[in-house]
């Protein structure tokens, strides 16, 4: 039952995020609306037909849960967003050298999952 509530917490977190990230041109909304589609997922049937109906989730998750990929403005969202993230992190790092290995190689991560790993679809 608490599981429950955790993962309903967490869609609607995710769905408030992604509601401003769809508004605000530095916050993107596909992580956020990831995170909502799977609490709401793991939470409630309604609750996640009801998401999967949405013009929000239509217009920025749709094509990447079908497999069919993202397209560039998104994606280029989406590795700016995380690039800018990863430095504010890794400039507070600089006494944690490992750390910042660490962080350095998470970041190339993400960016050749999306430069390779998601494909890009006209929009």
């Amino acid at each position: 039952m608490i599981k429950r509530y955790l993962y309903l917490t967490l869609g609607f977190i995710g769905l408030g995020l992604g509601a401003v990230g769809a508004i605000v041109p530095l916050l993107p909304a596909f992580p956020f609306l990831l995170l909502a589609a799977f609490g709401f997922g793991k939470s409630s049937k309604r609750l996640e037909d009801w998401f999967k109906g949405t013009k929000l989730y239509k217009n920025n998750l749709e094509s990447y849960v079908q497999g069919k990929g993202m397209t560039k403005k998104t994606k280029v969202k989406i590795m700016i967003t995380v690039t800018i993230l990863m430095s504010i992190g890794f400039v507070m790092m600089h006494k944690v050298f490992i750390g910042q290995i660490i962080l350095a190689f998470v970041w190339l991560f993400h960016i050749v999952y999306f430069i390779f790993g998601v494909k890009t679809i006209s929009e």
